[in-house]
């Protein structure tokens, strides 16, 4: 029996952020799993005279499809009929793989939309919004803008930029180094650190080294929390002459997550074609001087998809993409531990105060975990 649509009471501000931090949160779940589309979060509320009820929750499903409007309205069934929709990313507007979510949202009878973030995307901007008000369906924007901004900040970035949102993650120690002399890797941060770097892979879509650090460090670059096996990032090596060797771990475990190697223009044919025997994706991309240009790196990864980057190393690749601007996130744990004078520095030939006393960034604050801390800081603007 179909329910009789009824009217959204007064609106309460108060109810409206409650919900869209319901859906914040939810929309949290698959960050780093569904790209290329973004991480969207949903939730269907109706307000009848007891007060309001949730009666669907969506999130974006991997790979980006079903999307999370549809998936709550699918959960809630015939009680979307006259609910309030609150949802982090404007409903999109246009045929892609799957039909328009505002057409579903006006199919189910929705009165009143609440949204977070406009969608950049030119597909949608505006479009969504429109087909919902020429059904004569209420509509609000801007509930919860910052927080599902954060979420979304590499749609976003994406969408307006061309390139993935830069998470750039160091661990240093005291006196700010983070290798011993001669590039020689150390454990600086103890465990409840590694375990916040393990979340960091799994809610992005790729996390990105240099070809020094896979030489040096030959690490692996999956997220190895228990249960977590399957949110393991792509991982990408920046290798201008594919030096990557065929034995390195990260080839080696290539069943585990992908590895896609960027290469300059000139690196050898049959060193690619080892690769790529291997399983490994490899693509090229301008470079000079022996090194690649980042700025045509990171529009070739948001080319294939990528939206949010998370970077690891060295202080060589961290430095140039400080010196490019192309830094968005900032995240420094710090140990009590000395290395000394000739240990590596965090950034090569650039300081630490280029991020933690610019006025370009803003700190989240400082977390204890163990005998660490972790600072994580914004890009304002």
């Amino acid at each position: 029996m179909m329910l009789v649509p009824r009217a959204p009471p007064r609106t309460d501000p108060r109810l409206d952020t409650w919900f869209m931090d319901m859906a914040i949160t939810v929309s949290r779940r698959m960050m780093g799993r569904t790209w290329p589309n973004p991480s969207v979060g949903a939730v269907l509320v109706r307000f009848d005279a007891d007060g309001p009820v949730v009666v669907g929750r969506g999130w974006t499903a991997p790979g980006g499809r079903p999307h999370a409007e549809t998936e709550a309205l699918r959960r809630a069934g015939e009680a979307a009929n006259g609910a309030t929709l609150y949802v982090t990313l404007e409903p999109c507007s246009h045929h892609g793989h799957t039909p328009p979510c505002a057409d579903a949202v006006v199919a189910a009878g929705v009165r009143r939309v609440v949204v977070a973030v406009d969608d950049p995307n030119p597909l949608v901007a505006g479009a969504g919004y429109a087909r919902l008000r020429d059904a004569g369906i209420a509509v609000e924007r801007g509930v919860g803008a910052v927080e599902a901004g954060r979420i979304l900040a590499g749609h976003l970035r994406r969408m307006r930029e061309k390139r993935p949102q830069v998470l750039l993650k160091l661990a240093v120690s005291a006196d700010e180094k983070i290798g011993l002399p001669n590039r020689r890797p150390v454990a600086i941060t103890g465990p409840e650190v590694q375990v916040r770097v393990h979340l960091m892979r799994a809610a992005s879509d790729a996390v990105l080294v240099g070809v020094g650090t896979a030489l040096a460090d030959d690490p692996l670059l999956t997220c190895r929390l228990p249960g977590m096996a399957n949110r393991s990032p792509v991982r990408v090596i920046l290798d201008t002459h594919l030096r990557l060797p065929l034995t390195s771990r990260l080839v080696e475990s290539i069943a585990t997550a992908p590895v896609w190697v960027v290469a300059g223009p000139d690196a050898a044919a049959d060193r690619e074609a080892a690769l790529r025997d291997r399983g490994v994706q490899v693509f090229r991309s301008p470079a000079a001087s022996g090194l690649l240009d980042l700025g045509a790196a990171l529009e070739l990864l948001a080319g294939k998809g990528l939206t949010r980057l998370m970077v690891e190393g060295g202080s060589i690749l961290a430095a140039r993409l400080a010196q490019a601007d192309l830094v968005d996130e900032f995240a420094v744990s710090r140990a009590p531990k000395v290395i000394g004078p000739d240990g590596v520095d965090a950034l090569e030939g650039v300081p630490l105060s280029t991020f933690t006393a610019s006025p370009r960034f803003v700190s989240r604050g400082i977390e204890a975990l163990g005998v660490d801390t972790l600072e994580v800081f914004d890009r304002v603007g």
